[in-house]
Protein backbone atom coordinates (compact mmCIF):
# COMPACT_ATOMS: atom_id res chain seq x y z
CA UNK A 1 0.00 0.00 0.00
CA UNK A 2 2.83 2.64 0.56
CA UNK A 3 3.90 1.93 -2.25
CA UNK A 4 0.98 2.60 -4.66
CA UNK A 5 0.40 5.97 -2.41
CA UNK A 6 3.86 7.02 -3.10
CA UNK A 7 3.37 6.26 -6.63
CA UNK A 8 0.02 7.85 -7.09
CA UNK A 9 1.55 11.29 -5.59
CA UNK A 10 4.26 11.02 -8.60
CA UNK A 11 1.60 10.53 -11.13
CA UNK A 12 -0.45 13.39 -9.78
CA UNK A 13 -3.10 10.78 -9.40
CA UNK A 14 -5.86 10.34 -6.80
CA UNK A 15 -6.68 7.00 -5.17
CA UNK A 16 -10.16 6.28 -3.66
CA UNK A 17 -10.54 3.12 -1.51
CA UNK A 18 -14.02 1.05 -0.61
CA UNK A 19 -15.79 1.24 -3.69
CA UNK A 20 -19.35 0.89 -2.89
CA UNK A 21 -21.20 0.51 -5.95
CA UNK A 22 -19.78 0.54 -9.97
CA UNK A 23 -18.94 2.92 -12.18
CA UNK A 24 -20.55 3.09 -16.04
CA UNK A 25 -17.65 1.07 -18.14
CA UNK A 26 -16.48 1.97 -21.46
CA UNK A 27 -15.44 -1.03 -23.72
CA UNK A 28 -14.74 -2.88 -20.72
CA UNK A 29 -15.86 -6.31 -19.64
CA UNK A 30 -15.88 -8.09 -16.35
CA UNK A 31 -13.70 -7.12 -13.43
CA UNK A 32 -11.57 -3.76 -14.22
CA UNK A 33 -13.23 -0.46 -15.91
CA UNK A 34 -12.06 2.58 -16.87
CA UNK A 35 -14.30 5.64 -17.39
CA UNK A 36 -14.37 9.50 -18.04
CA UNK A 37 -13.61 10.96 -14.03
CA UNK A 38 -16.79 12.63 -12.71
CA UNK A 39 -14.79 14.48 -10.03
CA UNK A 40 -17.42 13.36 -7.58
CA UNK A 41 -15.60 10.19 -6.96
CA UNK A 42 -17.02 8.07 -4.23
CA UNK A 43 -20.48 9.96 -4.03
CA UNK A 44 -24.08 9.30 -5.31
CA UNK A 45 -23.47 11.34 -8.41
CA UNK A 46 -20.55 9.17 -9.51
CA UNK A 47 -22.85 6.10 -8.68
CA UNK A 48 -25.42 6.85 -10.57
CA UNK A 49 -23.01 7.24 -14.01
CA UNK A 50 -21.21 10.13 -15.91
CA UNK A 51 -19.88 11.29 -19.09
CA UNK A 52 -19.98 8.83 -21.75
CA UNK A 53 -17.20 9.89 -23.28
CA UNK A 54 -14.01 13.17 -22.82
CA UNK A 55 -15.19 16.11 -24.96
CA UNK A 56 -12.46 18.97 -24.95
CA UNK A 57 -11.95 21.84 -27.36
CA UNK A 58 -9.54 24.31 -27.75
CA UNK A 59 -7.94 26.36 -30.71
CA UNK A 60 -4.33 25.32 -31.43
CA UNK A 61 -1.62 25.73 -29.28
CA UNK A 62 -3.23 25.21 -26.22
CA UNK A 63 -2.84 22.55 -23.51
CA UNK A 64 -6.16 20.67 -22.34
CA UNK A 65 -6.41 18.74 -19.23
CA UNK A 66 -8.77 15.77 -18.17
CA UNK A 67 -8.95 12.36 -16.40
CA UNK A 68 -9.85 9.38 -16.21
CA UNK A 69 -10.90 6.82 -13.55
CA UNK A 70 -9.53 3.46 -13.65
CA UNK A 71 -11.42 1.06 -11.38
CA UNK A 72 -10.07 -2.37 -9.63
CA UNK A 73 -12.82 -3.99 -7.24
CA UNK A 74 -11.34 -7.19 -7.31
CA UNK A 75 -9.20 -9.05 -4.06
CA UNK A 76 -6.08 -8.31 -6.02
CA UNK A 77 -3.74 -6.09 -7.12
CA UNK A 78 -3.67 -4.81 -10.25
CA UNK A 79 -1.47 -2.80 -12.68
CA UNK A 80 -2.82 -1.48 -15.49
CA UNK A 81 -1.01 0.61 -18.44
CA UNK A 82 -2.43 3.82 -19.65
CA UNK A 83 -1.62 5.20 -23.71
CA UNK A 84 -3.21 7.19 -25.94
CA UNK A 85 -4.30 6.32 -29.08
CA UNK A 86 -5.90 7.61 -32.29
CA UNK A 87 -10.02 6.84 -32.85
CA UNK A 88 -10.54 5.09 -36.86
CA UNK A 89 -13.81 3.07 -38.02
CA UNK A 90 -14.05 -0.52 -38.79
CA UNK A 91 -14.80 -1.85 -42.12
CA UNK A 92 -18.26 -1.70 -40.96
CA UNK A 93 -18.63 1.50 -39.26
CA UNK A 94 -17.46 0.37 -35.58
CA UNK A 95 -14.92 1.90 -33.62
CA UNK A 96 -11.77 0.78 -32.86
CA UNK A 97 -8.15 2.60 -32.52
CA UNK A 98 -5.14 2.83 -34.55
CA UNK A 99 -2.35 0.97 -32.96
CA UNK A 100 0.48 4.02 -34.11
CA UNK A 101 -0.91 7.40 -33.01
CA UNK A 102 0.04 10.37 -35.57
CA UNK A 103 -3.07 12.58 -34.41
CA UNK A 104 -5.00 12.68 -31.02
CA UNK A 105 -3.27 9.92 -29.40
CA UNK A 106 0.01 11.54 -29.97
CA UNK A 107 -1.05 14.91 -28.56
CA UNK A 108 -1.96 13.08 -25.18
CA UNK A 109 0.08 12.75 -22.26
CA UNK A 110 0.53 11.79 -18.55
CA UNK A 111 2.68 12.83 -15.81
CA UNK A 112 5.45 11.55 -14.38
CA UNK A 113 8.49 12.72 -12.58
CA UNK A 114 11.90 12.01 -13.71
CA UNK A 115 14.97 13.28 -12.31
CA UNK A 116 13.04 15.63 -9.90
CA UNK A 117 11.45 17.29 -13.17
CA UNK A 118 7.85 16.63 -13.87
CA UNK A 119 7.55 15.71 -17.31
CA UNK A 120 5.01 14.53 -19.91
CA UNK A 121 5.11 10.96 -21.46
CA UNK A 122 3.19 8.88 -23.51
CA UNK A 123 2.24 6.16 -21.87
CA UNK A 124 2.27 5.77 -17.75
CA UNK A 125 1.77 2.33 -15.81
CA UNK A 126 -0.37 2.64 -12.31
CA UNK A 127 -0.51 0.09 -9.39
CA UNK A 128 -4.15 -0.41 -8.01
CA UNK A 129 -4.18 -1.96 -4.77
CA UNK A 130 -7.84 -4.05 -4.08
CA UNK A 131 -11.19 -2.62 -4.33
CA UNK A 132 -9.20 0.94 -4.82
CA UNK A 133 -10.03 3.53 -7.87
CA UNK A 134 -7.34 5.78 -9.42
CA UNK A 135 -7.85 8.74 -10.66
CA UNK A 136 -5.55 9.74 -13.36
CA UNK A 137 -5.07 12.64 -14.91
CA UNK A 138 -3.65 13.54 -18.37
CA UNK A 139 -2.78 16.43 -21.17
CA UNK A 140 -4.14 17.02 -24.50
CA UNK A 141 -1.17 19.51 -25.85
CA UNK A 142 -2.95 20.66 -28.93
CA UNK A 143 -0.40 21.28 -32.19
CA UNK A 144 -0.28 25.34 -32.85
CA UNK A 145 -0.39 23.70 -37.19
CA UNK A 146 -3.55 21.02 -36.01
CA UNK A 147 -6.27 21.65 -38.67
CA UNK A 148 -10.06 22.59 -37.44
CA UNK A 149 -12.14 20.29 -37.28
CA UNK A 150 -13.14 16.87 -34.78
CA UNK A 151 -9.76 14.69 -33.80
CA UNK A 152 -11.51 11.64 -32.69
CA UNK A 153 -8.89 9.74 -30.13
CA UNK A 154 -9.19 7.13 -27.08
CA UNK A 155 -7.33 6.64 -23.67
CA UNK A 156 -6.46 3.10 -24.04
CA UNK A 157 -6.22 0.92 -20.56
CA UNK A 158 -4.10 -2.49 -20.75
CA UNK A 159 -4.42 -5.24 -17.78
CA UNK A 160 -5.23 -8.29 -16.54
CA UNK A 161 -5.06 -9.43 -19.45
CA UNK A 162 -7.49 -7.39 -21.95
CA UNK A 163 -7.81 -3.57 -23.40
CA UNK A 164 -10.76 -1.26 -22.67
CA UNK A 165 -10.79 2.40 -23.99
CA UNK A 166 -12.35 5.68 -23.31
CA UNK A 167 -13.28 7.77 -26.43
CA UNK A 168 -11.53 11.22 -26.43
CA UNK A 169 -14.02 13.51 -28.59
CA UNK A 170 -11.54 16.11 -29.25
CA UNK A 171 -12.66 19.16 -31.56
CA UNK A 172 -9.90 21.85 -32.80
CA UNK A 173 -11.37 25.51 -33.25
CA UNK A 174 -11.98 27.08 -36.34
CA UNK A 175 -14.01 26.45 -39.39
CA UNK A 176 -15.34 23.20 -40.41
CA UNK A 177 -16.25 21.10 -43.17
CA UNK A 178 -19.06 18.56 -43.04
CA UNK A 179 -18.91 16.71 -46.39
CA UNK A 180 -19.66 12.79 -47.11
CA UNK A 181 -19.68 10.78 -50.37
CA UNK A 182 -21.95 7.74 -51.07
CA UNK A 183 -20.06 5.44 -53.47
CA UNK A 184 -19.98 1.79 -55.15
CA UNK A 185 -23.68 1.02 -54.76
CA UNK A 186 -24.41 -2.65 -56.16
CA UNK A 187 -27.43 -3.92 -55.82
CA UNK A 188 -27.54 -8.31 -55.11
CA UNK A 189 -30.61 -10.57 -54.37
CA UNK A 190 -31.40 -9.64 -50.35
CA UNK A 191 -28.62 -6.50 -50.44
CA UNK A 192 -27.74 -3.09 -51.29
CA UNK A 193 -24.15 -2.60 -50.59
CA UNK A 194 -22.61 0.64 -50.52
CA UNK A 195 -19.63 2.72 -49.18
CA UNK A 196 -19.46 6.17 -47.09
CA UNK A 197 -16.85 8.23 -47.21
CA UNK A 198 -16.00 11.30 -44.76
CA UNK A 199 -15.18 14.25 -46.79
CA UNK A 200 -15.40 16.33 -44.25
CA UNK A 201 -13.53 17.76 -41.11
CA UNK A 202 -16.13 16.85 -38.54
CA UNK A 203 -17.73 13.44 -37.16
CA UNK A 204 -20.80 12.22 -38.84
CA UNK A 205 -23.86 10.54 -38.04
CA UNK A 206 -25.37 9.98 -41.22
CA UNK A 207 -29.50 9.30 -42.28
CA UNK A 208 -30.04 7.32 -45.59
CA UNK A 209 -33.24 6.92 -47.66
CA UNK A 210 -33.68 4.62 -50.38
CA UNK A 211 -35.53 4.15 -53.24
CA UNK A 212 -36.01 1.62 -56.14
CA UNK A 213 -38.02 1.74 -59.29
CA UNK A 214 -38.94 -1.90 -61.56
CA UNK A 215 -40.20 -1.88 -64.90
CA UNK A 216 -43.43 -1.01 -63.91
CA UNK A 217 -43.12 1.59 -60.97
CA UNK A 218 -41.56 1.88 -57.72
CA UNK A 219 -40.91 -1.15 -55.77
CA UNK A 220 -38.84 0.34 -53.01
CA UNK A 221 -39.37 3.36 -51.18
CA UNK A 222 -37.64 3.76 -47.63
CA UNK A 223 -37.76 7.23 -45.86
CA UNK A 224 -34.93 8.58 -44.25
CA UNK A 225 -33.41 6.79 -41.30
CA UNK A 226 -30.46 7.49 -39.16
CA UNK A 227 -27.24 4.44 -39.46
CA UNK A 228 -25.94 3.14 -36.50
CA UNK A 229 -22.72 4.48 -37.50
CA UNK A 230 -20.64 7.45 -36.48
CA UNK A 231 -18.30 8.33 -39.27
CA UNK A 232 -14.41 9.57 -38.39
CA UNK A 233 -13.74 12.77 -40.68
CA UNK A 234 -11.39 10.74 -43.64
CA UNK A 235 -12.80 7.60 -43.42
CA UNK A 236 -14.37 5.03 -45.48
CA UNK A 237 -17.04 2.14 -44.51
CA UNK A 238 -18.95 -0.43 -46.37
CA UNK A 239 -22.25 -1.03 -45.35
CA UNK A 240 -25.05 -2.99 -46.34
CA UNK A 241 -29.35 -2.17 -46.63
CA UNK A 242 -30.96 -5.48 -46.29
CA UNK A 243 -33.75 -6.27 -49.53
CA UNK A 244 -35.36 -9.47 -48.77
CA UNK A 245 -38.13 -9.28 -51.39
CA UNK A 246 -36.37 -8.85 -54.38
CA UNK A 247 -38.02 -9.34 -57.62
CA UNK A 248 -38.13 -12.52 -59.04
CA UNK A 249 -37.70 -10.71 -62.74
CA UNK A 250 -37.53 -7.05 -63.42
CA UNK A 251 -34.55 -4.12 -64.44
CA UNK A 252 -34.25 -2.47 -61.13
CA UNK A 253 -32.58 1.40 -60.76
CA UNK A 254 -31.98 1.93 -57.00
CA UNK A 255 -31.19 5.78 -55.92
CA UNK A 256 -29.33 6.14 -52.00
CA UNK A 257 -29.64 9.61 -50.94
CA UNK A 258 -27.32 10.47 -47.53
CA UNK A 259 -27.63 13.00 -45.32
CA UNK A 260 -26.09 14.51 -42.02
CA UNK A 261 -25.93 17.38 -40.00
CA UNK A 262 -23.81 20.88 -41.38
CA UNK A 263 -25.98 20.30 -44.78
CA UNK A 264 -23.85 17.49 -46.09
CA UNK A 265 -25.64 15.55 -48.61
CA UNK A 266 -24.63 13.24 -51.72
CA UNK A 267 -26.74 10.74 -54.05
CA UNK A 268 -25.23 7.53 -55.86
CA UNK A 269 -27.53 5.35 -58.19
CA UNK A 270 -27.11 1.43 -58.87
CA UNK A 271 -28.66 -0.74 -61.55
CA UNK A 272 -29.38 -4.80 -61.48
CA UNK A 273 -30.61 -7.01 -63.88
CA UNK A 274 -33.14 -9.69 -62.26
CA UNK A 275 -33.60 -13.30 -63.79
CA UNK A 276 -34.73 -16.25 -62.76
CA UNK A 277 -32.36 -18.26 -64.39
CA UNK A 278 -33.33 -21.91 -62.60
CA UNK A 279 -36.50 -21.33 -64.60
CA UNK A 280 -34.72 -20.03 -68.19
CA UNK A 281 -32.87 -22.99 -67.93
CA UNK A 282 -35.44 -25.36 -66.84
CA UNK A 283 -37.74 -23.85 -69.78
CA UNK A 284 -35.02 -24.21 -72.38
CA UNK A 285 -34.52 -27.44 -71.49
CA UNK A 286 -37.63 -28.43 -71.95
CA UNK A 287 -37.41 -26.62 -75.48
CA UNK A 288 -34.78 -28.12 -76.07
CA UNK A 289 -36.62 -32.14 -75.67
CA UNK A 290 -39.39 -30.56 -77.77
CA UNK A 291 -37.70 -29.60 -80.73
CA UNK A 292 -35.07 -32.92 -80.87
CA UNK A 293 -38.27 -34.91 -81.23
CA UNK A 294 -39.81 -32.78 -83.59
CA UNK A 295 -36.45 -33.38 -85.60
CA UNK A 296 -37.16 -37.11 -84.93
CA UNK A 297 -40.21 -37.17 -86.08
CA UNK A 298 -39.54 -35.15 -89.12
CA UNK A 299 -36.49 -37.40 -90.09
CA UNK A 300 -38.17 -40.77 -89.75
CA UNK A 301 -41.19 -39.62 -92.16
CA UNK A 302 -39.05 -38.03 -94.20
CA UNK A 303 -36.76 -41.45 -94.77
CA UNK A 304 -40.54 -43.12 -95.37
CA UNK A 305 -41.14 -41.09 -98.67
CA UNK A 306 -37.92 -41.52 -99.50
CA UNK A 307 -38.44 -45.27 -99.68
CA UNK A 308 -41.51 -45.01 -101.69
CA UNK A 309 -40.15 -43.03 -104.11
CA UNK A 310 -37.17 -45.06 -104.80
CA UNK A 311 -39.68 -48.08 -104.93
CA UNK A 312 -41.83 -46.55 -107.59
CA UNK A 313 -38.88 -44.93 -110.00
CA UNK A 314 -35.89 -46.67 -111.89
CA UNK A 315 -32.58 -46.63 -109.92
CA UNK A 316 -30.49 -44.05 -111.00
CA UNK A 317 -26.62 -43.95 -110.08
CA UNK A 318 -26.04 -40.46 -108.72
CA UNK A 319 -23.21 -38.62 -106.52
CA UNK A 320 -24.05 -36.95 -103.71
CA UNK A 321 -22.07 -33.65 -103.36
CA UNK A 322 -23.88 -31.77 -100.88
CA UNK A 323 -26.64 -31.76 -98.52
CA UNK A 324 -30.55 -32.89 -99.52
CA UNK A 325 -33.10 -31.24 -97.72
Amino acid sequence: MPYALSAARTLGLTLVLSLSAPAPTALADDGWSVVPSTGTAGTAADAAGGRPYVYAEGAPGTVLQDTVSVRNPGARPLTVLLRGADADNTSAGGFTVRKKATDTGAWVGFARTTDGRRVAVREVSVRLPAHTRAEVPFTLSVPAGAAPGDHPGAIVVSGGGRSAAVRVQLRVSGPTLSALTVEHVAVRAGRISYELVNRGTTVLTPSLAVHADGVFGTLLDRAPRTLPVELLPGRRVRLGEPWPDTPALDAVDVRLTVTAAGGARDTATGSARFVPWGAVAGAGGGLAAVLGAWLAVRRHRRRGRDDEAREEQPRTDVELTGAVS
